[in-house]
C-alpha cells in the first residue's frame, strides 16, 4: 500500500512541529524518518495512524484521503507501534496480541481457528510466545516492546507504523526485528534515532530537522558526513559495512581528532 504526506503540516498551541511535509513511501518500501529530537518525526507518523490531525495537507493511502475513512477502515490497513504504548490492565500476553483482531471483528464472538493460529504465529515471530500466559504488566520494558509488535502484526496492516521500536530491545531482538522489516513485504514506516541502524534497515531515509525535510534518498546517498554535522552537529566518519555495503557512522567524542573537525 502506498503512502503519501501531501504538503502536511501539524500546529499545537502555535507551535509549527511539522511543515509542508511532502513524503512518499512506495508498496512494500520501508521508509526510514531520522533527525534530532523535536524534529516533528512522531508527528509525522501521528499523523498516518490518526492520532493527529494534519492542520494542513493530507496524508493518503492508495491515493485516498485518510480523514474519509472511518477509523475502524484505516485500522485494518495501518497498524502502529508508538512510544508511549503502556497498559493498567494486567491482560495477558496472548489477550493482548489477540486484541490486534479488534479492526476485523464486531461483538464478541470468539476468535476463529484462523485468527488464533494468526496470533499464535505473530508471538513467535516476535520471540513471545513463552510468554503468553504473563501478565503483560509483569514484563521487562523490551519484552512488552516484542507483545506490542506482535499485537501489530496479529492486525494484518498492510501499513506498519513503528516509532522508535528499538527502544528496551539488546541487541539480539533489535537484529531480528529490523531484519524483519526488511523481509516482511509490508510498507514499513518507522522513526529511528540510531543512525546505523536505519541505513542497515531502510530502503529510503528522509532526514528531518525543525519539522522540515532536508534530504530524502537511499542511506548511501544521505548519511554524508556534511549532511550528519549540519543536522545533528557531530561530524561521523562514514565507513562501508564490510559484509551488507550498508554505510556506517563512527563517532568520536573529541572534536580535535581527525576526521572531526567541521567541513
Amino acid at each position: 500500500m502506498h503512502v503519501a504526506w501531501n504538503g502536511v503540516s501539524v500546529e499545537i498551541a502555535g507551535a509549527t512541529l511539522v511543515r509542508e511535509l511532502d513524503l512518499t513511501a512506495a508498496a512494500g518500501e520501508v521508509v526510514g524518518l531520522v533527525g534530532p529530537n523535536g524534529s516533528g518525526k512522531s508527528t509525522a507518523l501521528r499523523c498516518v495512524y490518526r492520532a493527529l490531525l494534519p492542520s494542513v495537507g493530507t496524508v493518503l493511502l492508495d491515493g485516498t484521503d485518510l480523514t474519509t475513512l472511518s477509523l475502524r477502515d484505516s485500522a485494518r490497513s495501518v497498524a502502529a507501534v508508538t512510544q508511549d504504548s503502556h497498559t493498567d490492565l494486567d491482560f495477558t500476553v496472548a489477550e493482548v496480541v489477540r486484541l490486534g483482531r479488534f479492526p476485523h471483528r464486531r461483538g464478541t464472538a470468539p476468535l476463529s481457528e484462523r485468527e488464533d493460529e494468526l496470533c499464535v504465529n505473530a508471538m513467535r515471530r516476535t520471540d513471545v510466545a513463552h510468554l503468553a500466559d504473563r501478565g503483560i504488566l509483569s514484563l521487562s520494558g523490551g519484552e512488552r516492546q516484542r507483545v506490542l509488535v506482535a499485537r501489530a502484526l496479529a492486525q494484518e496492516p498492510k501499513v506498519l507504523v513503528l516509532d522508535e521500536p528499538t527502544n528496551h530491545l539488546d541487541v539480539r531482538h533489535q537484529v531480528e526485528l529490523l531484519s524483519f522489516l526488511r523481509g516482511c513485504g509490508l510498507t514499513v514506516l518507522v522513526a529511528l534515532h540510531d543512525l546505523n541502524l536505519a541505513a542497515a534497515t531502510c530502503d529510503r531515509l528522509a532526514v528531518l530537522r525543525h519539522g522540515s525535510v532536508v534530504e530524502t534518498g537511499k542511506p548511501g546517498d544521505v548519511l554524508t558526513p556534511e549532511l550528519v554535522y549540519r543536522v545533528f552537529g557531530v561530524l561521523p566518519t562514514v565507513v562501508t559495512h564490510p559484509h551488507t555495503g550498508t554505510p556506517q557512522l563512527l563517532y568520536t567524542l573529541n572534536p580535535d581528532t581527525p576526521g572531526g573537525t567541521p567541513p
